[in-house]
């Protein structure tokens, strides 16, 4: 168990959406993040207390919780004096990244001679099987987006809570390592064995109840050539009876890829409708997600309006103006 409370490391994270895992625990689970940890060139801030690991020990932080998510997924070299001095002081270390922890020998060392726990997210804790695509009982819906980190877990969280704030059956599952952070359990999906991928998110959202709802958290994007084998394996493995579009419309290129340019939401509609068809032949759009991070309230209003117009579907912030909307589409299926 990662125990909390935690001080969020930011390393040096050139921008915000590579601190999206410390955003996200900072977001959702407030009362967990005691303070945050900069590195000199850092260029990310939460809006948190900066602390040294000394200062947070004193406010009670029991785990270093590593809030980058780079490409790749490398814990670096340069964060290495401080990940080692925290274990030397007593903290725990959590991290998300690729490049796990138990790896890394000088943090192996550290944590046996100062008896402090090393937690690796991002691993595979079960066998999973491999899709057999069969129907499920109880609903799923799945938030696919037109680029990565434009607020798909975010989506599926804002609805989880809105819905079950209305008596809904209602559960969100993690399929990334920020879900996994926030909530304690999941499928860290991008872990995982290609041909078990589709399976293990099939064994994430099992039978249930008629009227439950298995709000999956979207990774990656159709549109991405660097991501789009995850959101495959989620659009089969899921089935979903819904999907919900999201997407950031101030990006001039895909995330990642400066060569690339964001398809538009209708592109996503046509794109990924199909493919979800092909596993649950009832699926339907019904809902589009706007991250309006970057716009004023008047701009968001207008941008999303318009989207409701072009799309014929209820479109909103679920973040910034509520999943009402949102959770109206599903309650009336």
């Amino acid at each position: 168990m990662i125990e909390p409370p935690y001080l969020l490391f930011l390393g040096d994270a050139p921008d915000m959406l590579a601190a999206k895992v410390a955003v996200g625990i900072r977001d959702w689970r407030p009362e967990s993040a005691v303070g945050q940890l900069r590195l000199p060139d850092c260029n990310a801030d939460l809006g948190l207390k900066d602390m040294s690991l000394s200062e947070a020990r004193e406010k009670g932080a029991r785990t270093l919780v590593i809030g980058v998510a780079n490409r790749g997924g490398v814990i670096s070299q340069a964060w290495k004096t401080v990940l080692v001095e925290a274990l030397e002081m007593g903290f725990d270390l959590a991290s998300g990244l690729h490049n796990l922890l138990r790896h890394e020998d000088d943090l192996v060392a550290a944590a046996q001679t100062h008896g402090c726990s090393l937690h690796d997210v991002r691993v595979a804790a079960a066998a999973y099987p491999i899709a057999n695509g069969k129907k499920r009982t109880g609903k799923r819906c799945l938030a696919v987006g037109t680029d990565c980190s434009v607020g798909k877990m975010y989506t599926a969280m804002a609805m989880e809570r809105e819905m079950r704030g209305r008596g809904m059956k209602a559960t969100f599952r993690a399929t990334g390592q920020t879900g996994i952070l926030i909530t304690g359990h999941g499928v860290p999906l991008d872990a995982v064995i290609a041909d078990f991928m589709a399976g293990s998110i099939e064994y994430l959202t099992p039978d249930n109840d008629p009227d439950h709802w298995d709000l999956i958290e979207g990774q990656g994007s159709l549109f991405h050539v660097s991501y789009s084998g995850v959101t495959m394996a989620l659009i089969h493995g899921g089935r979903p009876d819904a999907l919900i579009l999201c997407h950031e419309p101030t990006r001039s290129h895909m995330r990642g890829l400066p060569h690339y340019v964001p398809p538009g939401l209708a592109e996503l509609r046509d794109t990924a409708l199909p493919l979800a068809q092909v596993a649950n032949p009832a699926c339907v759009a019904t809902g589009v997600s706007v991250n309006t991070q970057h716009m004023s309230d008047d701009e968001a209003k207008a941008y999303i309006s318009s989207v409701e117009d072009e799309l014929n579907l209820p479109a909103t912030d679920p973040y910034r103006f509520g999943a009402g909307k949102l959770a109206d589409s599903l309650a009336a299926m």
